[in-house]
This record gives structure tokens, sequence and C-alpha cells, in this order.
């Protein structure tokens, strides 16, 4: 048998909706207010099929550039070939969200702010910058309170 290839092939999963969430729509949905310059996930909602954008969008984070009664403008990066396209898409705001992925970033800048701040009444120099993970600090175990044990296997016993 053949294979569609149609506008929601291999849609099966990416838009139906998650367990314990179908139903209505909630009503802070439309009431989100999105601006000009917006952070925004594309997350398609297959009960709203209209506005719905197209399925290699699913998942992609954009920022929003145009804003109307039921929809926001989203500039989103494709990628075509070895390259990355700008791609301006109109959705519908039942497939939209605020994104979070800048909030860990602006909660930095606000801390490094306030430290830097600090810093500088006090007259010391910090350091901001994040550091992976170093290695744990070397320690010594005591063997006065742990006495080492030695463990031996218990021999397997048959009852007939």
């Amino acid at each position: 048998m053949g294979h569609a290839a149609g506008l929601r092939a291999g849609t099966r999963y990416a838009f139906s909706r998650g367990f314990k969430k179908r139903g209505y729509i909630p009503l802070s949905t439309y009431l989100t207010q999105y601006k000009v310059g917006d952070i925004v996930d594309v997350v398609a909602n297959g009960a709203v099929q209209k506005g719905m954008p197209y399925k290699v969008y699913h998942g992609k984070t954009g920022i929003v550039y145009n804003v109307t009664q039921n929809a926001v403008g989203v500039i989103l990066q494709k990628q075509v070939g070895n390259r990355y396209m700008e791609k301006r898409i109109n959705v519908r705001i039942e497939h939209v969200r605020k994104s979070r992925s800048r909030d860990d970033f602006i909660r930095r800048v606000k801390e490094n702010a306030a430290k830097r701040k600090q810093a500088k009444t006090e007259g010391i120099h910090i350091h901001l910058k994040r550091l992976p993970a170093q290695p744990r600090e070397a320690r010594t175990v005591s063997m006065k309170d742990n006495r080492p044990e030695s463990i031996a296997p218990i021999a397997y016993e048959t009852t007939i």
C-alpha cells in the first residue's frame, strides 16, 4: 500500500491532546496578552484546526512580530539543507504559549546586578561567570569508628 503524504501526515501524536487535557480550552489561553518582541513556543492544539501551524513548526520557539485580534505573527528559524531560513508564520493564539526559555537568564541577570552592586559598596571583586561543576574536594575516611567487615557468601543448602 502507498503512503499518504498529506498536510497532517505523521502528526498522530504531535497534534493529539494530552492525558486529561481534552475538552474545553482554558480561558487563560485567550486572555494572555502578546506583544511584539515576546518569545513564544509554537505548540499546535489539535482541538482547534483553524490557524494551526504546519507540522514542521510544532515545538519551535520564535519571536512575535505582529499581533492581530485572534492571531499572532511569529518569526521562526527553519533548517533547510545546510542553512537556517527565517520563516514568518501567522498562528492563532490557541497554538502559541509564552516561552519560559529566558526566565533563567533574566533571573541570573537580576541576581548578578544585585551582587555587583553589593560588591561595589563593599569594595571587593566578585566573580559572576558560571563555572562547570568542579571535581569534589579530597577527603580522608576515618577507620577508627568504622571497622571494615569481611563478607563471605553463605553456602547454599538443599533440603530434600
